[in-house]
This record gives C-alpha cells, structure tokens and sequence, in this order.
C-alpha cells in the first residue's frame, strides 16, 4: 500500500475491523511512519441480467429493491429484510462465480424470500414478477400458497 505522505511503497497493518460491509485497516508506514487508514471490500463480479425478450443489462441493485418496496408497501416488513433479500440474490450469483442470471431466476429467488416473510407481499410481487393478466392468475397463486402453507391435504 502506498504511504499518502511520502509516497513509499511498504506499510504494515496494525489494527483491522470490520465495518458495515467493509474492513477498516490502520497503517503505518515503514519508512517515515505516518498512519493512515484504508477500506477493503470484496470485489463483485459485474453480474448481468438476461431479460424476457433475450436482451441484456447490467444488474441494478436499486432496481430489484425498488420492486421490492412496491410489494412490501404498508405490509410488515423492513427496510432489513429488503436488505438481506437484495443481499442474497447478490451473493448467490457472485457464490457461483456467475455473471449472467435470468431475470426468471431473480424473481424466483425474491418470491421463495418474500413467502417466507408475508404472504400478502408474496403475492404482489409474483402478480408482477409473473405479469398476472386475469383474476384466475391471482386465484392459482393464492391457492398454491394456502397449499404450501397447510400441509395436512
């Protein structure tokens, strides 16, 4: 690492810490020992999104949040768990070491998080994840959901 002060190329760690989603080292620098602090963070591939009509863009994190929020809106579920769901789908691809995901496989992961949290949002998400059309849509989903929810047929 190289010293802001003199500009030498060698400096060692002599504190380190974890914080949010970043690791704060203190450094000092071997040659004129002046300190300074630097932030690691973990690299994440550049994940693209395959869309319905075959078309591509990069994967946007305040977009997929976004979306989120529309379904959770006047539900229970926090700002948190929104988090962590958008924290999940990241980190499931980058666990792959893939770059390309469909936008199929997105919204799946986001319904199987989402049904775990609330039903209602659950359903608002999968009624635009799945582009529902009719009433029918909306009455199979929900059905599916009370299927999966009393196992005792």
């Amino acid at each position: 690492m190289k010293c802001p002060f003199c500009g030498f190329l060698d400096s060692k760690v002599t504190d380190s810490r974890p914080t949010d989603e970043k690791i704060r080292r203190r450094r000092e620098c071997l040659k004129c020992m002046g300190r300074f602090t630097t932030y690691e963070v973990v690299e994440q591939p550049l994940l693209m999104v395959e869309k319905r009509d075959g078309s591509y863009e990069t994967f946007k994190r305040d977009k997929l949040i976004k979306g989120i929020f529309s379904a959770i809106k006047k539900r229970p579920v926090t700002i948190d768990q929104v988090t962590e769901i958008v924290n999940y789908v990241e980190n499931y691809y980058a666990n792959d070491l893939r770059t390309v995901a469909k936008s199929k496989e997105i919204g799946e992961l986001v319904l199987n998080k989402l049904r775990a949290i609330d039903p209602i949002s659950y359903i608002r998400f999968a009624s635009v994840y799945e582009d529902f059309t009719d009433v029918a849509s909306f009455v199979a989903t929900i059905s599916e959901l009370e299927e999966s929810a009393d196992p005792q047929e």
